[in-house]
C-alpha cells in the first residue's frame, strides 16, 4: 500500500496559481493580500487538508505560533468564557492557543508558566492567581511578551487589561440603595485579592455617601462548594440579617443562592440579591438574577490586541487599559422603602 504524500505549501500554491510567498502570507497571516486571492488560497488548503509545518515556522522564527494563556481556575465559568473571547479574537490571526490552570496555587502557577515558556510561544496572556504574582520573575528572564489581565496588583511595566471594579461595585450598591435597602452584606471571594478589595471599596464608598455605616462583609472562599456554610449563620436571624447581599463573584452568587434555600429564604421576598459576572444561568434562574455584567469579549479582544502589539513592537510602551462594567437589572431585587441613595433625609 503506497503512502498517501502529505501535502506541501508549493502544492497549495500550483493549484491556487499563486506563488508559495501568497500562500505563507495568507496562511500565516504575515501581509495583507487581496481577499479573492486569499479566499482562494484558503479554500485549495482545505481542499489539499494542508496543514502550516508549526516546527519548521518555529526554526525560522525562533517562536512557535502559539498564544499561551494561564488563568487560575478551569472551573470558574468568567476564566472559561475568557478564554473563548480570546479564541474568537486569534481566530483567522496565524496563531493556535495552548492553555492552563494554576488552580489558584503560586508554586502550581510558576510551574505552568514555566513549561509554557519552554515551549517559546509567541506570548503569554495571565490571569494571575495572586497579587503578589512571584511568577512574574520567569517572564521578565524569558523575553517572551506578556499581557496580564483581571488581577493586575503585582504587574507594572508590562500591558494589563482589567476593569473599573469600584466602579462596578458602586453599580451594585447605588442600585440597592435606591430600593430603600440600608443593611446590606457584602459576599466577597477573597480579600487577599486587589481587584476584590477594589470591589468592596467601591460598596463602601456608596454607603458613605448615603450617610450608611460601612457593609458587613464575608470572605467565602474561591470554589462554590464552601459558600453555604460560612453564609448560613449570617442568614439565619430575621432581626439581624441584611436585606440586601452583593456577591462579588459568580461562585458567591450561587452560593447566596445555596444557602438561602437551605434556609427557606425566597429572593427577593426575603433578601434582595445582585451578583457579579453576568451568565445565561442569571437569565434563565427563578427568579432572573440582577448582576454586575463584565465585558468579556471586550477584554478577551483587548488582551489580544495588546499581545498582539507586544509582539511587533517588544520595546513599545506597556498599556492598560481599563473597562467600564453595566448592571442587567432582573427580578432578584425589589424595594423595600424610600431611597437611600442620594442619602438620608434632613
Amino acid at each position: 500500500m503506497v503512502s498517501r504524500r502529505a501535502p506541501t505549501m508549493r502544492d497549495v500554491a500550483l493549484r491556487a496559481g499563486v506563488s508559495t510567498a501568497t500562500v505563507s502570507n495568507v496562511l500565516g497571516n504575515r501581509k495583507a493580500v487581496d481577499p479573492e486571492l486569499a479566499k482562494r488560497v484558503l479554500e485549495v488548503a482545505a481542499e489539499l487538508d494542508y496543514q502550516i509545518d508549526r516546527a519548521a515556522s518555529q526554526l525560522r522564527t525562533g517562536r512557535a505560533a502559539v498564544v499561551a494563556i494561564v488563568v487560575p481556575s478551569l472551573d470558574n465559568p468568567f476564566f472559561t468564557g475568557f478564554i473563548a473571547a480570546i479564541e474568537r479574537a486569534v481566530q483567522g490571526e496565524g496563531y493556535d492557543i495552548i492553555v492552563s490552570s494554576s488552580n489558584s496555587d503560586e508554586v502550581q502557577e510558576r510551574a505552568r508558566i514555566s513549561a509554557m515558556l519552554s515551549w517559546r510561544p509567541a506570548g503569554l496572556i495571565v490571569v494571575p492567581c495572586s497579587d503578589a504574582f512571584p511568577a512574574r520573575s520567569l517572564t521578565d528572564v524569558s523575553g517572551v511578551p506578556v499581557v496580564a489581565v483581571d488581577r493586575i496588583a503585582g504587574v507594572g511595566g508590562i500591558s494589563s487589561v482589567s476593569v473599573n471594579n469600584r466602579a462596578a461595585a458602586r453599580l451594585a450598591a447605588e442600585h440597592l440603595l435606591g430600593l430603600g435597602h440600608a443593611r446590606i452584606l457584602v459576599c466577597a471571594s477573597s480579600l487577599l485579592l486587589a481587584n476584590i478589595r477594589e470591589r468592596c471599596d467601591g460598596v463602601r464608598a456608596a454607603l458613605a455617601e448615603a450617610g450608611l455605616p460601612a457593609p458587613a462583609i464575608v470572605e467565602v472562599g474561591l470554589t462554590f462548594d464552601i459558600v453555604p456554610a460560612i453564609l448560613s449563620p449570617h442568614l439565619i436571624s430575621p432581626d439581624r440579617r441584611a436585606t440586601g447581599i452583593i456577591a462579588l463573584t459568580n461562585t458567591a452568587t450561587l452560593g447566596v443562592l445555596s444557602a438561602a434555600r437551605d434556609l427557606g429564604l425566597v429572593v427577593p421576598r426575603d433578601l434582595s440579591l445582585v451578583g457579579f459576572d453576568d451568565y445565561a444561568w442569571m437569565i434563565a434562574s427563578t427568579p432572573p438574577i440582577t448582576a454586575v455584567r463584565q465585558p468579556l469579549d471586550g477584554l478577551g479582544t483587548a488582551a489580544w490586541e495588546l499581545l498582539k502589539q507586544r509582539i511587533a513592537s517588544p520595546a513599545g510602551e506597556p498599556q492598560r487599559l481599563i473597562f467600564s462594567c453595566q448592571l442587567e437589572v432582573r427580578r432578584s431585587t425589589r424595594s423595600i422603602g424610600p431611597s437611600l441613595a442620594a442619602g438620608p433625609s434632613a
